[in-house]
Parts: structure tokens; sequence; C-alpha cells
């Protein structure tokens, strides 16, 4: 009886022991599974706060550059392609003109200069021209020959010749403005027809052409 008891009892403890030792094992998997959870969500996270990362910081650069384009493109640079051919062949139709802002920012045009400027005659336009006239200036145009102060002027640059114009013109350029004139004269809507202009009109002076070829617009 008590060898039986005790043979039970040593089987008891072992089915115990057993039990102890696979709840031991369920809950170590329980643990591992659940550290595995664990690092998968956080791998997860760390993978969505870099995508987040990685996305602002591609935003701020996108931002900055075009902050930064605004800002040259408004303060700085004048980006045209140029419509007529009114300075043909100085700048023929379709050509692409980079101009300066800043040119005149402590400074005044010069004659011969090309400049961007505010249209007179139609609102949201841009003209470019070259300066003939200074403030003061008297100019004078006879039998297609251009005339400053009663001397004659040599225009190196006018390659199309200048044959439409007939008879006399003559005007005195006001303080503080300048009269414009196309390289194309008989093609040319400038001073002759509108006037005079502004200073404050004046947006930029051409510096060069870069399509379809790199040219200087410096004289």
């Amino acid at each position: 009886m008590n060898m039986k008891e005790e043979n039970e009892w040593e089987e008891f403890d072992i089915s115990y022991d057993d039990d102890e030792e696979m709840e031991s094992a369920t809950q170590g998997e329980d643990t591992n599974e659940a550290r595995e959870t664990e690092k998968v969500e956080e791998a997860e996270e760390d993978s969505s706060k870099g995508f987040w990362r990685e996305f602002f910081s591609w935003v701020r650069v996108f931002v900055g550059a075009f902050i930064v384009a605004y800002l040259i493109s408004n303060f700085v640079i004048v980006n045209a392609r140029v419509p007529s051919g009114s300075m043909i062949s100085t700048i023929n139709i379709g050509d692409k003109v980079i101009g300066f802002r800043l040119s005149y920012l402590f400074s005044d045009p010069e004659r011969g200069d090309i400049v961007m400027f505010n249209a007179p005659d139609k609102e949201n336009t841009i003209y470019i021209k070259r300066v003939i006239g200074l403030p003061g200036d008297v100019i004078r145009i006879e039998n297609n020959t251009l005339y400053i102060n009663g001397k004659l002027y040599e225009e190196k640059y006018i390659k199309n010749g200048w044959q439409k114009m007939a008879g006399t013109y003559e005007k005195k350029v006001p303080k503080g403005q300048y009269f414009m004139m196309g390289d194309n004269r008989d093609y040319s809507n400038d001073s002759r027809s509108w006037g005079t202009v502004p200073k404050k009109e004046i947006i930029a002076k051409a510096i060069f052409r870069y399509y379809p070829s790199v040219k200087s617009l410096l004289k």
C-alpha cells in the first residue's frame, strides 16, 4: 500500500514537473513572440518615421528652391523670349534673353545699352530696345540719319538699313527719361511713336542671349 502510494506520488510529481516545464516553455515562447512583435512594431514605427522625415526633407528642398527661384526671377533677373523683330539682327524673333534687374540700382542707363522696360502703350507688356537718347539730349532724325545734339551718330549695329522713314523728326529728351529705338529701324515701334521712357519704368539691362546660342548683349 505504501509502496503503491509512493509510486503514485512519484508519478504525480513527474507529471507536475512536466506541466511546469511546458508552462515555462509556453511562457518563454509567449515572451519571445511578444518581443518579436514589439521589434516588428518598432521597426514599422521607425520605417514610418523615416518615410515622413524623408518626405518633409524633400518638401523643404522644393519649397526652398521655389523661394530662391521666385526671388531671383522677381528681384535679380528677367528671363524673356523675344516675340518681335524690332531688334533684328542684334536679337532675332524667338531668341531668349537674360536681363539683370540690379544694373541701374546705383547707376543710370548709358547710350547704347539694350534695356527691358514697361511698354508705354501696352499694359502688362515688356519691350526690349536700345537706349539712344539720354536726359537733355536733342534727337534729330533726317533722311534716315540719326543726329544727337547736332552731331551725326554712327550706329554700327544697324545691319538691315533704314529706308522707310521720310521727313524730319526732332525731340528733346526730358529730365529723367530716355529715348528708345529698335535696331531694325524700319520695323520698330519705339520712342518715335510713343515718346520717351522714365527711368523708373526700366526693368533691367539685357546682358546676354542664351538661345539659340550664347551672345553677349553688352556694348
